[in-house]
This record gives structure tokens, sequence and C-alpha cells, in this order.
């Protein structure tokens, strides 16, 4: 967990550094351009910087281990830090749309193509760097911060590619309001980039279950211990990189205090092979028992292979 925390922050860092260095080139290409397309970018970045700081103090607070305030941990720091993200970039999509329907009612031209199209040529290569450095981490890691930092920044290609075509056709092709246009443009991508990244975070902060087919592996897995007779009142759940899970499992009703937790220790041991990291909770029931819902064990394994 530790190696996760420190490749999650070494991420943070690197977008940090590279929306630094984008903020300053994009203010000076505002300032020489007059562009909306570039004004967009530019507030994208700033965006982009504030919501990697928020991503850094995110991924710091998840990695620290649980407390006796947090005995699950703080894994949603995360889905807050993604959260807030969010918010920033709606609030630039809507900024940049009003912005952009002005100059189009104002019919204002760009200058400078050439300035604007170097910085968002530079700015391209810097943020192909930083994603490929933000795939690794999250292949390892799976930090939902760094994810949401990352589709946000993959969205930059686009904008930069954007601001680009905005300028050459404006300035080279003469079709005018083609800033304004690409402007408003980028401002609903961003916008639709905002409610993506929104679902997931969601998710983890309604303690969302798991997919069913991960569900399903997870019965398959259990299935393979000869002992369990049946498996229900399942309930999983993600908290940033971390995975949890509780069920009742129907053993014989013969079983010993000791063999059940036998029983129940090889099961786990199994669970950790399939699902590294795992939080797991079990509780044994003797087979047929009714539950306080009035509703007996179901048996879910009951098709496991002989």
């Amino acid at each position: 967990m530790s190696s996760h925390g420190s490749l999650n922050r070494s991420a943070a860092y690197a977008s940090i550094a590279v929306a630094a260095l984008l903020l300053g080139l994009k203010a000076w290409a505002v300032w020489t351009t007059g562009s909306t397309a570039m004004l967009g970018s530019l507030a994208d970045t700033a965006l982009d910087l504030i919501a990697s700081l928020a991503t850094l103090l995110g991924v710091w607070v998840a990695a620290q281990p649980a407390d006796d305030n947090h005995r699950f941990g703080h894994g949603k720091a995360e889905a807050l830090a993604a959260m807030f993200q969010v918010v920033l970039i709606s609030i630039s999509a809507l900024t940049l749309a009003v912005r952009s329907v002005q100059q189009w009612i104002e019919g204002a031209r760009p200058q400078a193509a050439e300035d604007g199209i170097a910085v968002s040529a530079i700015a391209m290569v810097a943020t192909l760097a930083l994603l490929a450095w933000q795939r690794r981490v999250i292949a390892r890691t799976g930090s939902l911060a760094i994810s949401t930092d990352h589709l946000h920044y993959k969205s930059d290609l686009a904008l930069n590619l954007a601001v680009i075509a905005a300028l050459g056709l404006d300035q080279y092709a003469g079709i005018g309001g083609a800033d304004a246009l690409f402007g408003f443009a980028i401002a609903l991508w961003l916008g639709r980039g905002a409610w993506n990244a929104s679902q997931e975070a969601i998710e983890q902060l309604m303690d969302h279950e798991w997919p069913d087919a991960r569900k399903d592996a997870f019965l398959e897995a259990v299935a393979r211990h000869p002992e369990i007779k049946g498996l229900h009142d399942l309930r999983t759940r993600t908290s940033g990189n971390r995975d949890f899970v509780q069920f009742h499992l129907a053993i014989d009703p013969d079983m010993t205090v000791r063999q059940a937790h036998v029983v129940m220790d090889e099961v786990e041991a199994i669970l950790q092979k399939e699902f590294p990291g795992l939080e797991i909770l079990i509780h044994p029931d003797p087979e047929g028992l009714v539950n306080e819902t009035g509703h007996a064990a179901v048996d879910l394994l009951a098709d496991r292979p002989s």
C-alpha cells in the first residue's frame, strides 16, 4: 500500500509541474493572440493546476492508514478530490461558453496565430508525456483521483488540437467566427468530461456495489472450497484503491467453532489470492438457518463443478 501511495504522489507531482509550465506559456499566448479558444485552454490549465493540487492532497490523505476515527481507512478522500475537480471543470466550461457567445456576437478576431499554435504544440508534447506516466501509475494503483486527472488531461489533447484548428482557420483560411465556435465546442467537451468523471466518484461515495462480472468472479472463488454450503447477504464496495466485502457463509451445522474458523480462514486465503488487498468480513451460519429477514440462506453455489 505504501508503494501505491508513492506512485500516486509521483503522478500528482508530475501533473502539478506540467500544469504550472503550461499555465505560463498559455497566459503569454492569450496576451499575444486574444484568442477565445486559447483563453479556454488557459482556463482549463489553471483549473488543471488547482485540480492537481487537490489530487495530491486526496491521494496523500487516502494513503493514510486506518485509525480509531476512520476504521475503514481514508480511501474516499480520492472520490472527494475527484468531485472537487468535477466542480472546477464545470465552472470552466460554463465560463468559456459565455465568453465564446460574447466573442461571436462582437465579431472579435484573434491575432498572432503562430504564437498560439506553437504554445499548443508544446502543450501537447508535455501532456502526452504526463499521460504516459499516469497510465503506468493507474495500472499499478487503480487510483480514482489519478484516473480523473488522467481523463482531464486526455481531454487537453483534443482541446489543444481545437485551439490549433481555430487559430489556423481564423487567421490563415479567413473563416471568421471559427475561434468562437471552437471555444464553444471546447466548453461542451469540458462539460461532458465533468459529467463522466463525476459518475465513478459518486458511486464510491454512495458505496455502489461491484459490477456483476466481478461479483460473479468472487462467488466462483468462494465456491472452490468444498465445505461451503451456500452464501448470502453479500455486500461489496470500493473506497479509493481498496475493496471491501462482507457476507454470510452457510456451513455444516455440526461443525465446532474451531472447525468453522478454519474454513473461514481457508476461504479468506482463496479470496486474497484472487483479490489482493481485499478487506473481508465473514459471518458463519449453520446451513438452513432462517435469517432476520425471514428468508433461508440462498444456495448461490449449487452449480459449482464437482
